[in-house]
């Protein structure tokens, strides 16, 4: 989870916990149905990671739906409510700012099913001819 891209310092422990905290507080405010976007409400949403950014002023939330279904939807409806996410969210927190929100597509489920696959395949015993 505290992986970065090459060269990028680590994410530190406060930026670890705050973005669990805001996580845990998002997955409450979206499973109460505050938000009345329709690409959003009728959306299984799953958030599987928030990564706060070192000044704590920024937030990316990686996102997906259930099955996938109007995935690109649901994240465009979402970067739309970002505001009133945020201000349900302020409400919760007790940090001086609020983070700006941005929402992105998960690919982490689908990188892992790929490795998933290519590990099933290297085990099957190969076919005699």
């Amino acid at each position: 989870m505290a992986q970065t891209k090459r060269g990028a310092k680590p994410a530190s422990k406060r930026q670890l916990r705050v973005g669990e905290e805001l996580r845990h507080i998002l997955s409450e405010i979206l499973s109460r149905d505050i938000i009345h976007n329709p690409d959003v409400a009728g959306a299984s949403v799953t958030i599987s990671e928030v990564k706060a950014s070192p000044d704590m002023r920024n937030a990316t939330v990686f996102v997906t739906t259930l099955g996938g279904i109007n995935e690109d939807a649901a994240i465009a409806g979402l970067n739309r409510a970002a505001g009133v996410i945020q201000a349900e969210m302020g409400r919760h927190l007790t940090m001086k700012f609020t983070p700006k929100l941005i929402f992105k597509r998960d690919d982490s489920f689908d990188y892992g099913s790929h490795i998933d696959e290519l590990i099933r395949k290297s085990r099957r015993p190969e076919e005699p001819n």
